[in-house]
């Protein structure tokens, strides 16, 4: 570890979060942005463990979509990418799906939305 990171641990505060986010950029195949929306859309009903799955459209780029996803833990996120109904999602968007881009894990410690049971 060196200085700077021995400062940042340091003086970074102290959260007691143990949730899991995610964002990314997905950029639809020409065209079908709005299929691919309606998929995702369709796919997030019955998620244990997800606390926020939001889907916006990137106003600079017609194909492009922002997926930001909060979980009560990384594991939870895990376990949804083996539910039937994500799996058969999944399947059903790939091919209207031309990239990702723009992944970022996050550690969520709070905000509006979450509840009050999110920050632990």
């Amino acid at each position: 570890m060196n200085v700077d990171e021995r400062h940042l641990t340091a003086t970074a505060p102290k959260y007691p979060s143990v949730m899991y986010g995610l964002i990314g950029k997905i950029t639809a195949a020409a065209g079908k942005r709005d299929e691919l929306v309606s998929i995702l859309l369709g796919s997030t009903g019955s998620m244990p463990g997800c606390l926020s799955y939001v889907i916006a459209t990137d106003p600079a780029d017609p194909d492009g979509l922002w997926i930001t996803e909060v979980w009560d833990s990384a594991a939870s996120h895990q376990d949804s990418l083996t539910l039937p109904a994500v799996q058969a999602a999944i399947a059903r968007a790939r091919p209207l799906i031309a990239a990702f881009s723009n992944r970022v894990e996050t550690v969520p410690i709070g905000g509006y939305g979450l509840g009050k049971t999110a920050a632990r």
